[in-house]
């Protein structure tokens, strides 16, 4: 038995006599015995996965930093996109390294959500004054997804649109992640010189999108340029610098009808790419087709304002292959963090910052100059580009010798961004190594851009922004917004499909090391040997564990991995020929990104039925795979099975599809109950993204970040995602070329120290859980769907649809009434309507688990109740839950059923109670009368009249 002070022991719940006495429960002797009835034994591995023995905590820790410790960490002022920035310590501390905040869901259960709404919403508030349009969303993924997303709002705006014009001053990794995402849709991207281009002239233009400041740091003035576009009725796309925006005209003061960008410089570290988040600003007219997460205001079930999730019918899970994209994961955690620095430093803050950029970069403008370099940038703000025939590598060469990474553009000209981490020293040190001279005195006077351009409107008004002045205040509006959400520290959240397991402190550590968040993602190789060492080493772990030849880390989400596993087999198909294999078969209880993805890769899809059981129908598997066998590309399958179970026939299915000449693309969502015990290699798949957000224990960071790396055999090796920055030939599908490489140390570190034995007893002791919860739960709420002697893998589906309809209530009321319990709901109505679907993870100890059956239990004794006419059938607990201290305290109190029965339904809460902080949210009110921006609760509370 492994010492108590192994790492894979604090990592796992059940422990000792716990795991015996449910084991007991189950009716099995070991942990083997009952994988041995869960897996089927044609998928089983035949040995032990080669894998490095698992390291202690400060093993792990010490070897990383080692390897870590080989990156040179300079002054990158390289731009294009990605600046120093400083962290205020205040949220470092209490935002990004406070499990309150990067341990939670997605805030789809909005009343024990409003924390982090409140938050989103103020992130969503700040880029639109920035931006100067009336509606922005809740973050994407980066600045060239952002892009891309707002390419194909504009397609869809305009009906029979295939072409769409990209200035060639962009940024290149934008352009590039543009191209790959339209060509399997035949969509035509035009780059060019915008001061020649004549939008009359271009028959089906949907848009344009130019730079703002360029990518060489001009100032350019489009508003004659978007009246030529507008005259023929195509929508114009202004990507942006939000700090530049402090100073500069907004956007939406020229005629921009959609704005895009990235907020990495407001507090969040460059990374070596990721994670960070972008954003995306509409006109009105085009909130209801912008893709991503958009939070809005309603009320609550007292009348009281509150935030929500607005607009879910966009979402893909609802359109699937009829979705305009397929976003599912945003960057929650990072758009928090760009929030809170917007709210520390203020408006007038945030001017001060962007004012000393400017004077820095005037200064080193004039140093330019002086010496007689070229000077090919007109109006700036942070970025001049400059040079001397034949000079570049030189002028790059000397600063380097400096200590300063700047940007090679050509033979002939460099760029040098400057940003809030630089200082007067580095201005007077980086003129004497470009120029030989020193720099002159700091300039005075006007900006370095026509007053044309100067901003005229006040921007970050609303009181949040202008309010929180001592450290004191914000650290406080900080905690009182955490104590607002319910997050992994709090209770279990047993949301299936989504594996919400503990992050440990060890494994989270990392991730603030400047040798893993300060580098850019464009310093020349030598610079970055460290963390590109250590993500070769995850690659290779991934592969082993897998049963795969190569990855790739590129894709930063779980949907952005499907769809770049999806152009992998595309691009292979259309390598070897078979480009005219267009049909993807996907079963009917996929999750939504499934078809959402396909769709955007340029597949028509062909749904495949599932049987009674759950399991995909292989009759009419085989059937869709033969008919359609001259253009079958692929079929996309999750395993196991979205119903939770292994389904045993599926190495028959992957050899049905190979027979056709389909690949199978191997969706990872589920690989919590694989690892160690099969793998998609071995049981047959192609290709298969991972979602390192779920099993491999990166936190979910409240709907964010999240990795999808993809893995595949050797055939499909050569055509995953590729990167200007790298010497491959595919498309990018992210900004950079290792997607959200700061955050994978997490996963690194995670793998080596639970080792081959930690993972392998993890995804057994997941099914133990899992299995546990089913059999307790199953004389109350039938499990819908299992396997093998009626055993389930990692989750399982419980049907509430009977007792529901008997007493006049919907999966919700469930839902709502386990958070007075102090839980999370579960997965509600996926991937059947009207059922809960578990997943309690490894991480949960017995007591937690004893503790959500005991809710379940009691809360089918309240539904018994209303059945039996013990309880009114309209005013009771169910009904009217969650509620609030607020409501319980009430002096009008007129239920039926006492306080003590609403808020302490079980003697436990009595020592400690989460409670939820407003009553049951109303979801038409809010999508009925949409508010996405603005100030503080309390004004929209006086503001209509709800005080």
């Amino acid at each position: 038995m492994p010492a108590i002070t192994d790492f894979h022991n604090r990592h796992i719940g059940p422990l000792g006599a716990d795991r015996q006495a449910m084991l007991d429960f189950l009716g099995y002797k070991t942990l083997d015995d009952l994988m041995d009835d869960v897996v089927p034994a044609n998928i089983r591995l035949k040995a032990p996965l080669d894998l490095p023995a698992p390291l202690s905590d400060n093993e792990a820790l010490d070897q990383l930093r080692a390897m870590l410790g080989k990156n040179k960490i300079l002054n990158s002022y390289i731009g294009q996109g990605y600046y120093g920035t400083l962290t205020p310590n205040v949220i470092l501390r209490n935002v990004l390294e406070n499990p309150s905040w990067y341990t939670a869901y997605t805030p789809y259960q909005p009343e024990i959500s409003q924390g982090r709404l409140e938050m989103l919403m103020n992130y969503q508030t700040m880029v639109s004054s920035l931006t100067g349009l009336p509606i922005a969303n809740a973050s994407l993924l980066d600045e060239g997804t952002a892009a891309a997303e707002a390419v194909f709002l504009c397609m869809g705006s305009k009906s029979k649109s295939t072409t769409f014009f990209v200035s060639d001053a962009c940024h290149p990794q934008t352009i590039e992640v543009i191209k790959t995402r339209c060509a399997p849709l035949n969509y035509q991207v035009i780059v060019g010189d915008w001061k020649t281009f004549d939008p009359a002239s271009c028959e089906g233009l949907a848009g344009v999108l130019v730079q703002y400041p360029d990518t060489y740091g001009t100032v350019e003035c489009y508003a004659s340029f978007f009246e030529k576009v507008h005259a023929v009725k195509a929508l114009c796309v202004v990507a942006t610098d939000l700090l530049a925006l402090t100073m500069l005209k907004e956007p939406g003061s020229f005629g921009a009808d959609i704005c895009v960008g990235n907020s990495q410089r407001f507090g969040v570290p460059m990374g070596f790419g990721g994670p960070h988040a972008a954003f995306m600003s509409v006109r009105d007219d085009l909130k209801r087709r912008m893709p991503g997460r958009l939070i809005g205001m309603s009320v609550d079930s007292h009348g009281k304002p509150c935030y929500r999730l607005s607009l879910q019918t966009r979402e893909q899970h609802i359109r699937r292959d009829k979705a305009t994209s397929n976003i599912c994961t945003a960057q929650v955690l990072l758009a928090l963090m760009a929030a809170f620095y917007a709210i520390y430093h203020g408006s007038k803050g945030l001017l001060r910052i962007a004012e000393t950029v400017h004077a820095h970069t005037k200064t080193l403008a004039a140093a330019v100059k002086a010496a007689g370099l070229t000077m090919y940038t007109g109006d700036f703000f942070d970025t001049i580009v400059f040079g001397a025939p034949g000079k570049a590598d030189d002028l790059v060469a000397a600063a380097l010798k400096a200590g300063y990474n700047i940007r090679l553009i050509d033979a002939d000209r460099v760029g040098v961004s400057l940003d809030e981490t630089t200082t007067s020293e580095d201005v007077e040190a980086l003129a004497q190594a470009l120029t030989g001279t020193t720099a002159p005195s700091p300039a005075e006077g006007r900006p370095a851009w026509c007053e044309c351009f100067d901003r005229k409107t006040p921007f970050c008004t609303e009181t949040v922004f202008n309010s929180y002045y001592s450290e004191t205040d914000m650290m406080r509006y900080i905690h009182h917004l955490e104590t607002r959400d319910l997050a992994l520290n709090e209770a279990m959240i047993p949301l299936g499909s989504c594996t919400m397991k503990l992050n440990s402190a060890t494994i989270m550590t990392p991730i603030t090391w400047p040798t893993a968040c300060a580098l850019h993602p464009f310093v020349p190789a030598d610079q970055s040997e460290g963390i590109r060492e250590m993500l070769a080493d995850l690659e290779k772990r991934l592969c082993t564990i897998t049963g795969f030849d190569a990855f790739s880390m590129q894709p930063n989400s779980g949907a952005a991995g499907e769809y770049a596993g999806l152009m992998t087999i595309r691009n292979y198909l259309e390598s070897i020929g078979q480009g005219m294999r267009n049909i993807c078969l996907i079963p009917t209880s996929a999750h939504g990104t499934n078809p959402a993805s396909a769709a955007m890769a340029g597949f028509k899809i062909v749904g495949i039925k599932c049987d009674e059981g759950g399991n995909i129908d292989i009759e009419d598997l085989r059937k869709q795979a033969e008919t359609h066998k001259d253009v079958l590309a692929c079929i996309m399958v999750t395993y196991p099975s979205t119903h939770g179970v292994y389904e045993p026939t599926i190495v028959e299915l992957c050899d049905i599809v190979h027979q056709n000449g389909g690949q199978v693309y191997m969706d990872g969502a589920n690989m919590n109950a694989q690892v160690a015990w099969t793998n998609p290699g071995f049981i047959g798949a192609d290709v298969c993204h991972l979602n390192l957000h779920k099993t491999f224990a990166m936190p979910h960071g409240g709907g964010g970040p999240g990795i999808g790396c993809i893995g595949c055999r050797s055939h499909l090796a050569p055509h995953l995602p590729g990167h200007l920055s790298l010497d491959k030939k595919q498309g990018a599908v992210a900004s950079a070329a290792w997607g959200s490489a700061s955050i994978a140390p997490i996963c690194w570190t995670y793998l080596a120290t639970m080792g081959e034995p930690g993972l392998k007893e993890a995804t057994a002791v997941a099914i133990l859980n899992a299995n546990y919860i089913a059999k307790k739960l199953n004389g109350l709420y039938p499990v819908l769907y299992s396997g093998n002697k009626g055993l389930v893998a990692h989750e399982c589906i419980l049907d509430t649809r009977p007792i529901d309809d008997a007493a006049h209530l919907t999966v919700d009321d469930i839902a709502k009434r386990l958070m007075d319990y102090g839980f999370h709901a579960p997965t509600m109505s996926f991937p059947v309507p009207g059922t809960l679907m578990i997943e309690p993870t490894e991480s949960e100890p017995k007591r937690e688990l004893d503790r959500f059956i005991e809710a379940m239990t009691c809360i089918h004794a309240e539904i018994q109740a209303i059945i039996d006419g013990k309880a009114d059938k309209d005013d009771n607990v169910m009904k009217n839950a969650p509620h609030t201290a607020e409501a319980v305290c009430s002096d009008n109190w007129t239920h039926p059923y006492t306080r003590s029965e609403a808020a302490y339904p079980v003697k436990e809460l009595r020592v400690h109670k989460f409670w939820p902080y407003c009553g049951r949210v109303d979801n038409v009110y809010g999508d009925r009368n949409l508010v996405c921006s603005c100030d503080t609760v309390e004004a929209y509370e006086k503001m209509t009249g709800q005080e």
